[in-house]
C-alpha cells in the first residue's frame, strides 16, 4: 500500500517521497535522463541561515500536511492564500527539508514578472560581444564573417541560463520544490501564461531548438548553481513533477482555469495554541509575559491586519531587553500596529 502521508510535518528528514503512488495517468511524465538531485550545500542562498531556522521551525497544522500530500499524489501546484506572516513561504522550505527535494528553487514575483523570466535567460549581446572577440583573435571562428552555419551557432550554452522554474522542470528523479512567491503581484496575464508550463511539464528554449541541427545537445547552467545539465533539441521536460508553491496574499482573485490545475491551501491566523507552538519553536517555551503578548495579539486580530512575526518580534525583544513593564507594553504596541484596518476575515 502507498504511505500516506509522506509529508508528516514532523520535521524529521527521510525518504518517503520514493514511495509516492504512480501518477495518475493524465499527470505522467518521462522527461530523461534521470538527474540526481542537487544537495543542499549546492546552492548556498537557497541554505542561508534564515531558510534553515523556517524550515526547521514551520509549525505545520493537520490541514496544512493533508493538501501538501494532496498536492504531490497528483502532481499539481499548490496555491496558498492567506494573510502576511502566516508562513506561506516558509512551507516550501519545510516540505522540501522534510523530504529531502534538495535546495528550494525561489522565483519572486513582480508587476513585471513574464514567464520568459522563471523559465530561461539568454544574454544575446555578451553572445555577440564575445563572437567579435573571437573573430577578432581567430578568422573563421563562431562569429565572424563567412563562418560556417554550424560555428556561427555554437556556444549559445555560454550565454543561456535556465531559470527557477525551468529548473523545476528537469528530469531529476525526485521532484524539486520551487516557490512561486506572491503570484498576485503579477501582470494579469501571468497566470494564464503558467497554465501551459505547469500541464504539460514541459517547454522549449527556441534559441537551443534552431542550434541543434548543428549541436543536438547542449550543456546548460541550471539556476542557482553553477552546475551544467543536458538539454536535447532545446526541449526541457520533466521526470517527476515538482513540488510547486505558489503564494498569494488574497489581493486579487485568479481565473477558474488557473485555480482548477492546483490544490488550494487557505492558511488563517493561528489561535492560541497554535501560536504557542509558533513561538515554542522560534524562541523556546513562553514565558507568563509571552503568553501575555499573545492573548493581546490574538485580541486585537479582528480589528485589522496582524503578521505573527510582529508578535515574534515583541517576544525576543521583551526577553532580551532591561525595560520595565510598562516600557515593554509601550514597546509592543509599537511593534504591533496594524498592517491595514481592514477586518481580518481569516482570523479564527
Amino acid at each position: 500500500m502507498p504511505l500516506w502521508p509522506v509529508y508528516t510535518g514532523t520535521k524529521q528528514p527521510h525518504d518517503a517521497v520514493t514511495e509516492l503512488p504512480a501518477p495518475p495517468p493524465w499527470r505522467a511524465f518521462d522527461g530523461g535522463p534521470a538527474l540526481a538531485t542537487p544537495a543542499d550545500a549546492a546552492d548556498t542562498s537557497a541554505t542561508s541561515p534564515d531558510r534553515t531556522h523556517r524550515a526547521a521551525t514551520y509549525q505545520a497544522t493537520p490541514q496544512t500536511v493533508q493538501l501538501v500530500n494532496a498536492a504531490l499524489y497528483l502532481r499539481r501546484p499548490l496555491l496558498v492564500t492567506g494573510p502576511p506572516g502566516t508562513g506561506k513561504s516558509s512551507l516550501a522550505y519545510a516540505v522540501a527539508r522534510e523530504l529531502r527535494l534538495g535546495p528550494v528553487l525561489r522565483w519572486n514575483i513582480t508587476s513585471r514578472s513574464a514567464l520568459h523570466d522563471g523559465l530561461y535567460q539568454y544574454d544575446p549581446l555578451s553572445r555577440l560581444y564575445a563572437a567579435r572577440q573571437a573573430a577578432a583573435l581567430e578568422p573563421g571562428a563562431p562569429g565572424a564573417p563567412g563562418a560556417p552555419a554550424a560555428a556561427s551557432e555554437s556556444g549559445i550554452e555560454d550565454h543561456l541560463r535556465l531559470g527557477p522554474l525551468g529548473t523545476a522542470l528537469l528530469p531529476y528523479a525526485r521532484p524539486r520544490a520551487l516557490l512561486i512567491d506572491e503570484i498576485d503581484k503579477s501582470d494579469l496575464d501571468l497566470p494564464n501564461d503558467l497554465l501551459n508550463v505547469l500541464e504539460e511539464g514541459q517547454f522549449e528554449i527556441p534559441e537551443l531548438v534552431r542550434a541543434s541541427r548543428h549541436t543536438p545537445s547542449a550543456q546548460v547552467m541550471v539556476d542557482g548553481t553553477h552546475e551544467r545539465v543536458p538539454v536535447a533539441h532545446g526541449r526541457v521536460r520533466c521526470r517527476a513533477f515538482p513540488f510547486v508553491v505558489l503564494t498569494s496574499n488574497g489581493e486579487r482573485e485568479f481565473p477558474p482555469a488557473f485555480l482548477r490545475r492546483c490544490v488550494t491551501l487557505r492558511l488563517r491566523q493561528p489561535d492560541d495554541s497554535h501560536l504557542a507552538e509558533i513561538v515554542r519553536a522560534h524562541l523556546g517555551e513562553p514565558d507568563v509575559y509571552a503568553r501575555t503578548l499573545i492573548t493581546r495579539f490574538l485580541s486585537r486580530v479582528g480589528g485589522g491586519e496582524l503578521a505573527t512575526d510582529q508578535l515574534l518580534n515583541a517576544i525576543y525583544l521583551a526577553r532580551s531587553s532591561d525595560l520595565s513593564p510598562q516600557s515593554l507594553d509601550d514597546l509592543a504596541e509599537q511593534l504591533m500596529p496594524y498592517l491595514s484596518e481592514a477586518p481580518q476575515t481569516d482570523a479564527f
